[in-house]
């Protein structure tokens, strides 16, 4: 399974390689929020809490959608061709996953990068804690992304997935925490295990490392993580038959 996985990763990064414009492009919206939003933000805030939001964001958009890819492996037959073949189907999933870590890695860089260059001060341990989440994170939704792609009828994917997108982004709080949101609303965004993640990503970005927020946020990564990639391993699996 190991040497399927490897495989078929090496094959998903030359392809994403070749396409360095989509990559920068998956980063664009973050990064214009960060250059025109920024400045207005750090008026009343900080770039330690802005930027963990921005982070969240760049991830639900990019792994959120990484079902697409699949989406088009079926209506071209590539994905009907890999079921016949003798590689594992987990593996199947797991090198498709990882690609899309990478392109998650690299993008977080680059908006990591900008924003240093524009005043964020986060603490080197906090950065490192609060990207493994972030990898972690982006991994179990990229496997979740998939088993929905391939549950759902391929032409209300885009729609039904770029619409549910959004309000989690507004939920979890990545523009402004949302203790400053009404009552209701804030209530509401409790039901997003993102908004538990983002808030752990905060508190890492100040250097404040050991905290109940960041023990809950960590705990709701792990559980999302195994939910997620068991989902999408069945699913998978089922669809791979």
């Amino acid at each position: 399974m190991l040497r399927d996985t490897w495989v078929l990763f090496r094959h998903g990064v030359r392809v994403t390689l070749q396409q360095k414009i989509g990559m920068i492009f998956g980063a664009i919206q973050p990064l214009l929020f960060l250059v025109l939003f920024g400045p207005i933000f750090t008026t009343f805030g900080t770039w330690e809490t802005l930027v963990p939001g921005l982070i969240i964001q760049l991830g639900l958009l990019s792994m959120g959608l990484a079902g697409f890819g699949v989406v088009f492996e079926k209506r071209s037959g590539v994905l009907e061709r890999m079921r016949v073949t003798p590689a594992s189907r987990l593996a199947l999933l797991l090198g498709r996953v990882l690609n899309n870590v990478v392109t998650l890695v690299v993008q977080t860089v680059l908006l990591l990068v900008v924003a240093f260059a524009f005043g964020l001060r986060a603490p080197a341990i906090g950065l490192l804690a609060g990207f493994v989440l972030v990898v972690v994170l982006g991994a179990s939704l990229a496997a979740l992304s998939y088993a929905i792609a391939l549950t759902m009828n391929e032409q209300l994917f885009a729609p039904v997935m770029s619409t549910a997108v959004i309000p989690l982004i507004l939920l979890s709080g990545s523009f402004l925490p949302m203790s400053m949101a009404p009552g209701w609303l804030d209530a509401v965004s409790h039901i997003s295990p993102f908004r538990y993640v983002l808030e752990a990503l905060r508190d890492l970005f100040h250097g404040q490392y050991l905290t109940g927020t960041v023990g809950v946020g960590v705990a709701v990564t792990a559980v999302f993580a195994v939910v997620s990639l068991t989902i999408g391993t069945r699913v998978f699996n089922r669809a791979n038959a």
